[in-house]
């Protein structure tokens, strides 16, 4: 298999080593996608920057729901200022389902409790530190369209589903 063929997949830019967070921060770089990227596997996206937000911005959690919710309409995702984000969130979560279709991606390795791309936890809303079961926008977009999501805490599976593909 060359190294055109190996199967890609959309990572959180953050834990490339990008500091594309809302504080302006990186979210390290696991060895694992040290090696995927050399490989030329890694297709790189902050669905946040993407969707046409800022680096640094306020923090945004998503209100009364989760990322399912933000895209059927029923919920908002609001800065903790108040100002709905919604749209540029939605917006992002679409660059990364183009993404994924444009590269034939299957799997994902995205930020774990991001409002984008927290794939099993989710901050509650209220900006009190609390989280809840619950995806982020951008993973439930993908989720939608049969892509596998895990995050940078689940990189043993990820490689697993990843070398599923490579056969």
């Amino acid at each position: 298999m060359t190294r055109s063929d190996l199967p890609k997949v959309l990572v959180s830019a953050c834990l490339l080593g990008q500091p594309v967070r809302y504080d302006g921060r990186t979210s390290g770089y696991p060895d694992l996608l040290q090696r995927w990227q050399a490989e030329g596997r890694v297709v790189p996206l902050c669905p946040e920057m993407a969707g046409g937000l800022p680096t640094p911005r306020p923090a945004a959690e998503i209100t009364g729901g989760q990322g399912a919710a933000v895209l059927d309409g029923a919920v908002q995702v609001l800065t903790v200022s108040g100002e709905d984000v919604s749209e540029q969130f939605i917006a992002g979560a679409q660059q990364a389902l183009e993404l994924v279709r444009r590269h034939g991606i299957r799997v994902a390795v995205l930020k774990a409790g991001s409002p984008s791309c927290g794939n099993r936890l989710t901050y509650d809303g209220t900006f009190s530190g609390v989280k809840v079961a619950g995806e982020g926008v951008t993973t439930a977009l993908l989720r939608r369209a049969g892509v596998q999501v895990f995050s940078e805490l689940e990189l043993e599976l990820a490689e697993q589903a990843l070398a599923a593909f490579s056969v």
